[in-house]
């Protein structure tokens, strides 16, 4: 049986090492340091370390790989192919050309669309209809490896970032259990991919979480689902950070006025919804966070600050 070594560090990564875990021999796991978490700032190990402690597997962490003397215990650890999972860092060429059979990554996209660390996001945030996950032979460039298989998704019409990083995780985990035996007995070949047609998708910084009101009701939709659970969606009331945790767009019967004004209207079933405007429709606010405050439904937080209706936000 193949002898791997498992490179990954959060949630999205657990699936894949399980899988390992029932049909391979996995003889180390790699993964970032314990961080702070938590109002205490205690250290909390990442979700691949717990899976690998309770199976008894040895786990290495190291700050960083980039220099020759980090890899020593994944040469000690003798493995045939290293299998990576969302690890958090390049690898170089002293990681990559270790393994007899190279390094596999497991990316949640179809690439070459969405290379990079935000594929998940990008593909709701630019209105994919669908996304996947793609087994690939690493190299020394951001996810420009051949690849040897690909599974396709629909992207749900109210897909959250959240809801589509656990059914790609799941998908991840699966397709290792089918296609590695393949991969790593060379019956599965590798395929350039088109260097032509990629698209590039960055690591999300928080403040791209501000919500730009200028852009359509659609856009704003997307970019609120893109970024739940993290960094979340925000804007500004009256100086104080507002997260819009839940919101539907609206197309029509839209009143008219300025964008990022707070707007009222009765929907068809007799219901009074809360619009922010956008520069096309506006979206239907459902569940709201003020800075330093619980999480409410809009209808509590009118209650409590009716002089948030005709007031303009992010300004």
């Amino acid at each position: 049986m193949t002898r791997i070594v498992f490179m990954g560090t959060p949630e999205f990564a657990v699936p894949a090492l399980q899988a390992l875990i029932e049909t391979q021999t996995v003889v180390g796991v790699v993964t970032q340091p314990d961080r702070p978490a938590g109002r205490g700032r205690q250290l909390r190990p990442s979700p691949v370390k717990e899976v690998a402690v309770a199976a008894g597997i040895p786990v290495y962490q190291p700050q960083s790989l980039r220099k020759e003397e980090t890899a020593v215990p994944l040469r000690n650890w003798q493995p045939d192919l290293i299998v990576v999972a969302a690890f958090g860092q390049i690898l170089r060429p002293h990681v990559l050309d270790l393994p007899p059979l190279g390094c596999l990554n497991v990316h949640a996209s179809l690439l070459p669309r969405w290379r990079g660390a935000a594929p998940i996001q990008y593909a709701i945030m630019t209105g994919d209809t669908e996304t996947g996950v793609t087994l690939m032979k690493m190299d020394v460039g951001l996810d420009t490896g051949p690849t040897y298989v690909q599974q396709a998704i629909p992207i749900r019409p109210r897909e959250t970032a959240a809801s589509l990083h656990d059914r790609l995780a799941e998908l991840g985990g699966n397709m290792l259990r089918s296609y590695l035996p393949d991969i790593s007995n060379g019956r599965l070949p590798s395929t350039p991919q088109d260097n032509n047609a990629f698209t590039y998708a960055p690591m999300i910084q928080k403040e791209e979480g501000k919500l730009n009101w200028a852009q359509t009701a659609v856009e704003l939709d997307r970019h609120i689902r893109a970024f739940t659970p993290w960094p979340g969606a925000y804007t500004t009331w009256q100086g104080t950070p507002l997260k819009i945790l839940a919101a539907d767009p609206i197309l029509r019967d839209v009143p008219t006025g300025h964008p990022g004004t707070v707007a009222q209207r009765t929907a068809v079933n007799g219901q009074t919804d809360i619009l922010i405007l956008a520069a096309t429709g506006g979206l239907a606010l459902h569940t709201v966070q003020l800075a330093g405050k619980r999480a409410v439904s809009i209808q509590d937080f009118v209650r409590g600050q009716p002089n948030f209706i005709d007031s303009t936000l992010g300004e």
